[in-house]
């Protein structure tokens, strides 16, 4: 038996990587892309913040990392020249990526893949190419370790943006201030999807911040693009991403004991397909049960004085 260790899969894919001021893990997540050697690589990265001491050379030092691409590679930059914001900077970054290619790979500084998370990511594009009902490819599970049916990967609502592929045909119809929708249509279509009123309560009060401005992230506003369109989303059954930037310096995911931070990461080996193409609606409502913390907000709705207070409340109807 060959003691040779098994070569690493190269991606057919192009990639976008999003970089901004945290050298460390961008360093991570390009030897992963450096060992799936991509033909094409996109790397976008927002301008220093005037106002945060030293963020500047992080930045200078953080974008250098094109310096370090050494296969065959096309590279293309989109570095600002002043602050954008995350929303702004994100969503642009990818508007430019899906301009110059029907098809890719996104990866940001925090989502660190496995090699076999670009061999999964070329299968599901090339598989759903054409299948509008498909309209996004997650690297990440979020289960814990719970699998859902027989198949290497499962059918979602949901479009976790930690590590993802996508398509064109998908992102064309992007809309980053929501304004397509208003806040009064939101409820009655969340219900068609959730069950539970509390995962609703949170959808719509997500909706109506992001549509105010409240929010500057770019990945809700493309959660309920694939809401709105009965959209699947591709989950593979196994971690393929883990997310390396829970902490202080985040953006947005500031609690480092997250359940949700430093997933282990685990190998997928033979691709096989589900039978069946529908949602795994008990898989979504485990997820959102924890990340809107649906348990305790049901068992204090529920205590006497609460009740109580809502029935008040009502004769003044």
């Amino acid at each position: 038996m060959s003691n040779e260790p098994t070569p690493s899969y190269k991606t057919i894919s192009p990639v976008l990587f999003i970089i901004f001021n945290r050298p460390e893990q961008t360093e991570r997540v390009f030897a992963e892309i450096r060992q799936a050697a991509p033909s094409r690589l996109y790397v976008a990265a927002d301008f220093p913040r005037s106002n945060r001491v030293g963020e500047a050379a992080l930045t200078e030092r953080v974008r250098s990392v094109v310096n370090l691409v050494d296969w065959e590679c096309e590279v293309k930059t989109l570095f600002s020249d002043h602050n954008l914001g995350c929303k702004e900077a994100e969503a642009s970054a990818m508007t430019w990526f899906f301009d110059q290619e029907e098809e890719g790979i996104i990866l940001e500084d925090d989502t660190l893949p496995n090699n076999d998370f670009f061999r999964f990511c070329d299968t599901m594009l090339e598989h759903y190419r054409h299948d509008s009902r498909i309209r996004h490819i997650c690297g990440c599970n979020l289960q814990h370790g719970k699998k859902w049916g027989n198949a290497s990967y499962y059918f979602s609502n949901i479009s976790h943006g930690w590590g993802w592929a996508g398509w064109r045909r998908v992102w064309k119809d992007y809309d980053r201030d929501l304004k397509q929708y208003e806040a009064s249509d939101i409820r009655p279509q969340l219900e068609n999807i959730f069950e539970d009123s509390f995962i609703v309560d949170s959808w719509e009060q997500i909706f109506i911040d992001v549509k105010a401005g409240k929010i500057d992230t770019w990945d809700y506003q493309y959660g309920f693009l694939n809401f709105f369109n009965n959209s699947l989303s591709v989950i593979p059954n196994y971690n393929l991403i883990t997310n390396i930037g829970f902490g202080v310096n985040s953006t947005n995911t500031h609690d480092a004991d997250n359940i949700n931070a430093n997933i282990p990461l685990e190998p997928l080996d033979e691709i096989i397909h589900p039978l069946y193409i529908v949602p795994q609606k008990k898989a979504d409502e485990a997820s959102l049960k924890h990340d809107f913390n649906v348990d305790a907000r049901r068992k204090k709705y529920n205590k006497p004085k609460y009740r109580l207070k809502r029935w008040l409340k009502s004769l003044g109807k």
